[in-house]
């Protein structure tokens, strides 16, 4: 199963935001793009006009980034809503918003896609009752996600579990903290997402 391994800091700042995929790290002083807001390398901290395709190009990687996918996994993704008898962005984001790991981390039960993906792929978690260790699993409105009891205690589900409580539920899924068990209610709508960038720059990058 292929997954980018090098360090996630350099594609905030390669990308010139934060994509907050440290978790709570990404929200204090420590995070790198707020001590280094240029991009990695020699010449980072010089400027230059994209061409249309570049910012097309840009808008791609950073939502494969903020997901967590890479090229051909990304590309099949496009490819199957394509198929979906709706607009192609709103068929992509609800692809990808309804990956395993994405809905774990939406529901507080990890501090970052990347944390979710671990905590999945190490059995920690379950749907409908049965153990699902493919991140990238596709979850259907009115499926049931749940920490498995035995990893409850586990230190990083419970931090993640505490911060969230103290923040806005994402309106699309509904979460009981005391049972650690949450319930995909629908699929979200663009607006709520917050996607960083216009998904129809990445429908014409592709449909060159």
């Amino acid at each position: 199963m292929a997954r980018y391994t090098g360090p996630v800091c350099k594609l905030c700042r390669r990308e010139g935001f934060k994509l907050y995929l440290k978790g709570e790290r990404c929200f204090s002083p420590r995070c790198s793009q707020v001590k280094r807001p240029v991009a990695p390398g020699q010449h980072g901290a010089s400027t230059r006009k994209l061409t249309q395709y570049g910012m097309q190009l840009r808008s791609k990687q950073v939502v494969k980034r903020i997901y967590g996918v890479l090229e051909r996994q990304f590309r099949r993704y496009f490819e199957a809503a394509l198929k979906k008898n709706e607009e192609t962005g709103t068929a992509l984001m609800k692809i990808l918003e309804s990956r395993l790991d994405n809905i774990v981390f939406r529901m507080g039960f990890a501090s970052s896609r990347r944390q979710a993906r671990q905590l999945v792929n190490h059995g920690h978690v379950l749907v409908n009752g049965r153990r699902v260790n493919k991140p990238s699993f596709n979850l259907r409105v009115g499926d049931i996600v749940e920490i498995k009891e035995k990893s409850r205690s586990v230190l990083p589900i419970k931090e993640a579990a505490e911060a969230a409580k103290e923040r806005t539920a994402y309106p699309w899924v509904e979460v009981d903290y005391e049972t650690f068990r949450g319930t995909y209610l629908r699929y979200p709508v663009t607006e709520e997402v917050e996607i960083p960038v216009d998904l129809q720059s990445i429908i014409e990058l592709y449909s060159k």
